[in-house]
C-alpha cells in the first residue's frame, strides 16, 4: 500500500493517467481505482469510469465498496 493521501482529484488523475498520474505505478493506479470505487465517485464521473471500475471488480483486481 502506498502512502498517498487520496483525494477525488488525485485519484482521478492517477486512474486516467494525467498530470500527477502520468508516471503512476500499477499499484498506485489500482489504489486510485479502489478509492474511486469506495467513494462511489467512479459511478458519478464519465461513463467509462464506471465501466472500467466494473471490469476491475469482475477481474478481482478491485473490490466492491
Amino acid at each position: 500500500m502506498t502512502k498517498i493521501k487520496w483525494t477525488p482529484y488525485l485519484a482521478t488523475a492517477y486512474a486516467e493517467g494525467f498530470c500527477e498520474g502520468e508516471e503512476a505505478t500499477k499499484e498506485e493506479q489500482i489504489e486510485a481505482w479502489q478509492f474511486l470505487i469506495d467513494t462511489g465517485l467512479c459511478w458519478q464521473l464519465q461513463g467509462w469510469f464506471g465501466r472500467r471500475a466494473k471490469d476491475l471488480i469482475e477481474a478481482g483486481i478491485c473490490m466492491k465498496a
